[in-house]
């Protein structure tokens, strides 16, 4: 983090202190604000566990470590120096995450809570044309569209891969268990490398999915994976399967095939990019639900795991040299 201590360029902050999906989908509005002020140093607050993540995506210079938990606007008492050049709010519509800039007395900010503009903040909107569309209010171009990462520089440590990631932050964008195990099974009675994998906290799952599946121990990647090495897992696999969470879209991000399970919120607001056939998004419409819910949405559970081989075959071709696809 010295990087922020004494640049000669003006500083620009922007904040998005959420977590791996959510970074994920702020690229594009990122990159488009990178483009605009080639001449800052673009800061990005950000929890410090996605530091590596922020990095890898090119549009941001250092990193501002900030979180709280729930999802809560995060404290940026600790920015150092003199007040940002600009500030910008990509965390969210609300006067506390522009208040938390505010109080950093940017010569310039830009926040949907703006009193001087009216409201931009749309409840059907995908995330990615949201903050796009945010910025080009502003006069700044983005491209929603814009979601590629570079290749990782670290080799995969299961290259070719059919990658099965049952976790979720919250149990309402989490599919059982069992079901994860029995599409793991097949996939590799198709003939596939499965390997399982889970974040910080999920080893019983982990193990519990690849026990049903008998997934090899050396397969059942345990612990959470540093970002570089996640990334490169994602980006060198065959197939991505998970629920709606941070490696969805990674997969998205260096276009591996992906097969998506949403539940309480549809793939119109957080799924891939239309017009993409290597990734599948599996949803039973009906109303909202809770995203952050204590247990697993009902639409989610309509879901079945005939439904996800289905998929899977559409998003992957058959090998070569079999008719078998996955």
């Amino acid at each position: 983090m010295t990087a922020l201590t004494a640049p000669r360029a003006p500083r620009l902050l922007v904040l998005r202190a959420l977590g791996l999906g959510d970074l994920l989908t702020g690229v594009p509005a990122l990159r488009g604000i990178r483009r605009a002020h080639p001449g800052h140093h673009v800061v990005l607050a950000v929890p410090a566990a996605l530091a590596e993540a922020a990095l890898a995506t090119g549009a941001v210079d250092a990193v501002l470590p900030a979180e709280a938990p729930d999802r809560a606007v995060p404290s940026l008492t600790h920015w150092p120096g003199p007040p940002p050049d600009l500030a910008i709010d990509l965390h969210g519509n609300g006067p506390e995450s522009r208040d938390a800039l505010a109080a950093l007395r940017p010569r310039r900010l830009l926040a949907h809570a703006d009193p001087g503009r009216p409201p931009i903040w749309r409840v059907d909107e995908h995330e990615r044309d949201r903050w796009c569309r945010f910025l080009r209010s502003y006069g700044i171009p983005a491209d929603p569209s814009d979601v590629r990462l570079p290749p990782p520089a670290v080799p995969s440590p299961a290259p070719g891969a059919v990658v099965v990631h049952p976790g979720a932050d919250a149990a309402a964008r989490r599919w059982p268990a069992e079901r994860f195990g029995e599409v793991a099974r097949r996939l590799r009675g198709a003939g596939r490398r499965v390997v399982v994998t889970g974040g910080p906290g999920e080893d019983s799952l982990v193990e519990a999915v690849a026990e049903a599946a008998g997934v090899p121990a050396r397969d059942a990647l345990c612990g959470g994976l540093p970002f570089g090495a996640l990334s490169a897992l994602v980006a060198r696999a065959a197939l991505v399967v998970s629920g709606d969470t941070g490696l969805a879209h990674l997969a998205i991000a260096h276009a591996t095939a992906s097969v998506t399970l949403f539940g309480p919120v549809s793939p119109r607001l957080w799924g891939p990019p239309p017009g993409l056939p290597r990734h599948v998004a599996l949803w039973r419409p009906g109303p909202p639900g809770d995203p952050h819910g204590t247990v697993p949405d009902p639409r989610l559970l309509l879901i079945g795991v005939e439904d996800v081989l289905r998929a899977a075959s559409r998003a992957v071709p058959a090998r070569e040299g079999t008719d078998r696809r996955v």
